[in-house]
């Protein structure tokens, strides 16, 4: 998946950086989502197939593929950010391009363009069954730097702003 050029990240501890981020993601934790790979400009998620993730035809349900793909884009974009930086995507399209089916799922995701405030990425999700992989979804996202804040936890995220 590498790009034809190699990115420089802007923060030398950018693999920790990004990790723990990825790490916060609740969502990302209940889905059974990890980290395979993380290099600059670019990152591998991984998943294994579970029938709690599937619609009614068996598949893994379309938003546990985007929201993989959504995730993988932005950690992607993260590992180019500054040090003191943080990342929220702020667009996204997805092709859903055959049923996701298989025992594993790889969210991959490059950089295309790292820009100061705004980075386009792009996606593609694979599922994987007796060995052969299948493309069966892409993502172009659009991220945006924002200065890093503290985590909010989900009973502060809950409240009504005053």
């Amino acid at each position: 998946m590498s790009g034809a050029q190699p990115f420089q990240p802007k923060n030398p501890d950018y693999r920790a950086i990004a990790t723990d981020t990825f790490e916060r993601q609740i969502a990302m934790r209940t889905l059974g989502i990890s980290i395979a790979r993380l290099d600059p400009g670019e990152v591998e998620l991984a998943m294994a197939y579970s029938p709690d993730l599937t619609q009614q035809n068996g598949f893994v349900h379309a938003g546990i593929i985007t929201a993989g793909l959504d995730s993988a884009c932005g950690i992607a974009a993260f590992t180019l950010m500054p040090v003191g930086s943080d990342i929220l995507t702020v667009e996204f399209k997805t092709n859903l391009l055959a049923p996701a089916r298989g025992k594993r799922f790889a969210f991959r995701a490059t950089v295309i363009k790292s820009g100061r405030t705004l980075t386009v990425c792009e996606g593609r999700a694979y599922a994987e069954h007796d060995g052969a992989e299948t493309l069966i979804a892409t993502m172009t996202g659009t991220l945006m730097a924002l200065p890093r804040r503290e985590a909010v936890s989900s009973k502060e995220n809950m409240q009504t702003p005053a």
